[in-house]
């Protein structure tokens, strides 16, 4: 892609309140709008039931495309998130869902002395990762990469990200940068957690009762004054628009026919579960894309949220 056409690709090309008009006025689209009632019994049990099947879901589903032509880094990443190549020397970011390593690459390529912590509930999309990372040849990528296997819908994350120790010297403290910290001055008994995590297309493969957890487990490891980077899937995204109304398995949640789900964000529910896991908001805003299918002609118009939260000092 070009320069000129990554600069457009990504632009708000459409108003998100004018589609929302069109989608609540057109009677085909009524399902999508109803309050959905759930007749089956939640409990403890059944919810852990429910995360093991998703995470087996994804497995199966990176097992189906572990090919090169499924692979598409996330060039615009930069562009959408400067942070990732303005951060300061030997920073550290936690990814969670890095998937074949799409997201994982291009933060890579934006500094050559960052350190990227990945973490996914699929070992076949661990291994594809680290296919496409060793294959991009980066400077000591073996070195700044350290991909691991963790499920945050079911688990925390593991102690040595930032230990019980760390984590409440960052609740206490409130005059310390930990941002500004360097790798020499941070704990022994862990990495110190981590100054940036991206959730990049992650948190809508969740159930939606599980995400104010995994929420609150990023804020747990994440240093006062670090930000965490959120993009995914926004409401009236032309591909929740083609779900069945047997898909459905929540309020604007789906999930498709190989297992996996996806939840659709407006602004005000992601504003809420951010905010309630104690973070600042800095950006929140709807991405609006027109783009044209090269097989069929036809006009797609992509909605994601785009969103950047901050962890206050001394919380």
């Amino acid at each position: 892609m070009s320069q000129e056409a990554a600069a457009n690709y990504y632009s708000k090309d459409f108003e998100w309140n004018q589609l929302r008009l069109e989608i609540e006025t057109n009677p085909s689209f009524l399902y999508h709008l109803l309050p959905f009632i759930d007749d089956t019994n939640a409990n403890t049990s059944a919810s852990t039931a429910d995360a093991n099947s998703d995470s087996e879901a994804w497995n199966k589903f990176h097992t189906r495309h572990s090919t090169g032509k499924f692979f598409k880094e996330r060039r615009y990443l930069l562009k959408e998130f400067p942070e990732l190549a303005s951060c300061r020397d030997y920073a550290k970011v936690l990814e969670v869902g890095c998937g074949n390593g799409s997201t994982a690459l291009p933060i890579l390529r934006a500094k050559e002395n960052i350190v990227v912590y990945a973490c996914d509930c699929s070992n076949e999309a661990l291994d594809r990762a680290k296919e496409n990372i060793a294959a991009a040849n980066l400077i000591s990528a073996e070195h700044r990469y350290h991909p691991f296997l963790c499920d945050i819908s079911t688990s925390g994350f593991p102690e040595w990200l930032a230990c019980s120790s760390c984590q409440e010297r960052f609740c206490k403290s409130s005059m310390v940068d930990f941002c500004e910290v360097s790798c020499s001055e941070e704990s022994s008994c862990c990495i110190g957690g981590v100054d940036l995590v991206t959730l990049i297309f992650t948190l809508s493969a969740l159930p939606l009762h599980m995400m104010p957890t995994a929420i609150q487990e990023c804020f747990s490891v994440l240093k006062p004054g670090g930000m965490l980077l959120f993009r995914d899937y926004g409401l009236y995204d032309m591909t929740m628009l083609r779900f069945d109304p047997e898909q459905r398995v929540g309020y604007r949640e789906y999930m498709r026919s190989d297992g996996t789900r996806s939840y659709f964000f407006s602004l005000e529910s992601t504003r809420d579960l951010f905010s309630s896991a104690g973070f600042t908001e800095l950006e929140l805003e709807y991405c609006c894309v027109k783009s044209t299918n090269r097989r069929n002609g036809k006009l797609m118009r992509r909605v994601w949220v785009h969103g950047k939260f901050q962890r206050p000092k001394g919380s």
